[in-house]
């Protein structure tokens, strides 16, 4: 389930063959000009209803913490996503403003409150509990374990804990917790193939296709202000990929 961050990028993954699509908060934030956990509750619902119009295939959406202390808190987010379109969307229990992870009750309250907003539509939403622990410095699969039980004791259909590579650790998260487990892919992580005999049932790309989207446009300027080259462009997408994917 790979993760684009504007229509074009939906629209080339979609024609690429995947069949669902996530948003990624910090790429969205990115094509703002806006860093990651920058992003408003109202950019974020147009960006949603943005995507879900681009393709027919399932979007998932990273909402964050759910924006708890806009209008109708985390609820009325819900309620706003599935408005717009969502198949699915995510709360997480990592706080910008103190730069911790929150306390768990509280965090399994939150996702009580999202599991309650995302069940009620008559087609109801996929709500993802994610467990920030291990992109937020606290190594301790002990505790992210609890949490992701406590998750999905609150009514979470999926659980999250980006940032775990060891294979045998996310093979212990996944017979703990009993729900399907999302897992980020990233270059130090098992192969998709691996994930897949350890009982991993969604696997998500996070920001890492756009940071790589940006990152080449980053060394191209550098090529050609440094060098005088246009090199980077022989790495560029074809136009027949583009016409596949955007014409019509």
């Amino acid at each position: 389930m790979p993760n684009p961050w504007d229509i074009g990028s939906a629209r080339l993954l979609a024609a690429a063959g995947f069949e669902a699509l996530a948003t990624t908060s910090a790429g969205f934030a990115w094509a703002l000009g806006k860093l990651d956990q920058q992003v408003t509750r109202d950019e974020l619902v147009a960006h949603v209803r943005e995507l879900a119009a681009a393709t027919s295939l399932p979007l998932n959406v990273d909402s964050e913490r759910c924006y708890p202390d806009d209008p109708g808190g985390v609820a009325e987010t819900v309620r706003l996503l599935a408005e717009a379109g969502a198949a699915g969307c995510s709360i997480e229990d990592y706080d910008p403003a103190t730069g911790r992870v929150d306390d768990v009750s509280l965090a399994a309250e939150r996702v009580a409150e999202a599991a309650e907003a995302a069940h009620a539509p008559a087609d109801p939403l996929v709500l993802t509990g994610r467990c920030e622990n291990h992109i937020r410095g606290v190594d301790d699969l002990d505790d992210t374990i609890s949490r992701l039980v406590a998750y999905r004791d609150a009514g979470a259909d999926c659980v999250y804990a980006p940032g775990l590579t060891d294979l045998g650790q996310i093979r212990a998260v996944v017979e703990a917790v009993g729900v399907p487990v999302n897992v980020l892919a990233l270059p130090a992580g098992p192969s998709l193939a691996e994930l897949e005999s350890a009982g991993v049932r969604r696997v998500s790309t996070g920001s890492l296709l756009a940071s790589a989207a940006y990152g080449a446009l980053v060394r191209g300027a550098r090529e050609l202000l440094e060098e005088g080259t246009s090199r980077y462009a022989e790495s560029g997408i074809s136009s027949a990929d583009l016409r596949s994917a955007l014409d019509g």
